[in-house]
């Protein structure tokens, strides 16, 4: 049966995308990340998840223009991997956030378009009777 991932297993798995050396695939990757989670998860689970797969494609693009590696003592290669994973990582939300960016706008402007003004897209969120469910006297 395949592993269901919880949150923690996507941050475990994207960590793993941005820090990749190599070639990248998804059989690779069900395998390289089984010990990490306590479980080899399916091609189709981790494809399921839009922050994997999104991961996933970026870090093959990123892949296919050239990324060069260099060859360092073990203690300047610790530090080149993790430089090499944060720019990664740092570029991936750059694009995400981009993105976010673009249906944000999308989004204004259909309400723009329907109608909703500023005043009830700005109002508050309603608040959450947490008591509920309790009987009163």
């Amino acid at each position: 049966m395949a592993k269901h991932l919880t949150g923690k297993d996507i941050v475990v798995l994207v960590n793993l995308i941005d820090a990749w050396e190599g070639k990248l695939g998804w059989d690779a990757l069900c395998d390289a990340v089984g010990p990490l989670i306590g479980g080899r998860p399916t091609r189709q689970t981790l494809s399921s998840h839009h922050q994997v797969k999104f991961a996933f494609r970026y870090k093959k693009e990123q892949i296919k223009s050239g990324v060069i590696t260099t060859q360092r003592p073990a203690s300047l290669s610790i530090a080149t991997q993790r430089i090499k994973r944060l720019e990664s990582e740092n570029e991936r939300l750059k694009f995400e956030n981009g993105r976010l960016l673009e249906q944000f706008i999308k989004w204004q402007y259909n309400a723009y378009r329907h109608g909703v003004g500023r005043v009830k897209l700005d109002a508050a969120l309603p608040t959450i009777d947490r008591d509920s469910s309790e009987l009163r006297d």
